[in-house]
């Protein structure tokens, strides 16, 4: 019997868009300075269309659509949790050691840390996007993808991957907070849970990562200390960040599993 498919807009999808618009509301509301200042670019009585910013639009919409996509809130609200706690510990790593800051100054801005877990969701439905398209194809050719091939190329990106955040991160290889983000992900990338999920995950987080770090640095919302908009290792971290949450959101789901059986047992 032939599964049945789980539709693109489900039940759970109205309450992840309500929650996203909501939370785009929150910011805008609560840093209205921010918002005032974007939108005093815009010469209203001209050819406002040429300073409306489309690239953010063009993220928003899409982040909108792939958020909601398929929405499941069981395994949906861990995804956000992670983004939360990923995101701020991500963005308190690389304020404090001035790899990158803000141009409001702050070490993390909050208003930034909303968007973790919205971009967290987006990657989940573009990762789960790229693995049914590979199916297909693999259906298509009657011949599955060899696991060896993943787990070359996952050895080959995340080496790379390792030595070039090596060199960027160099100059605070003094500082603790740079000491551990790059031990964790030596810890990750040498014990692999699966090296497709993994592999694809990566590319994912990339993709989107590519035009939210284009946005955020030719905008000079934030700023590298190599000054590249955007450099190739901020690019390729959205990728590696993607990784640690998707390996970190199966440990809490693990968690939370044992904890539920003990319950269960006790009398």
């Amino acid at each position: 019997m032939e599964k049945e498919k789980q539709p693109f807009w489900t039940r759970d999808s109205s309450f992840l868009l309500g929650g996203f618009f909501a939370v785009i509301f929150l910011i805008v509301y609560i840093w209205r300075p921010l918002a005032e200042e974007v939108l005093s670019y815009i010469d209203w009585n001209g050819a406002w269309w040429l300073y409306i910013d489309w690239l953010l639009i063009g993220i928003f919409l899409f982040m909108s659509v792939s958020v909601v996509a398929r929405a499941n809130l069981k395994t949906d609200w861990l995804i956000v949790f992670v983004g939360v706690c990923g995101g701020l510990a991500v963005e308190s790593w690389g304020t404090q050691t001035n790899l990158w800051h803000y141009y409001t100054a702050e070490r993390p801005p909050l208003w930034i840390i909303p968007a973790w877990p919205i971009a967290s969701l987006s990657i989940d439905r573009i990762t789960r996007f790229i693995n049914w398209t590979l199916k297909k194809l693999e259906l298509r050719f009657g011949e599955a993808i060899h696991p060896s091939s993943f787990v070359i190329l996952y050895w080959i990106t995340f080496a790379s991957f390792l030595t070039l955040m090596l060199i960027f991160v160099s100059p605070t290889l003094d500082k603790p907070y740079t000491v551990l983000s790059l031990l964790l992900c030596v810890l990750l990338v040498l014990t692999p849970t699966n090296h497709r999920a993994a592999l694809l995950t990566f590319v994912a987080g990339v993709g989107l990562g590519y035009f939210l770090e284009l946005w955020g640095t030719t905008r000079e919302c934030w700023t590298y200390y190599t000054s590249e908009t955007p450099p190739l290792f901020a690019v390729l971290a959205h990728g590696m960040a993607a990784v640690a949450f998707w390996r970190a959101g199966l440990l809490v789901a693990v968690v939370l599993k044992k904890m539920k059986k003990g319950k269960q047992r006790q009398p």
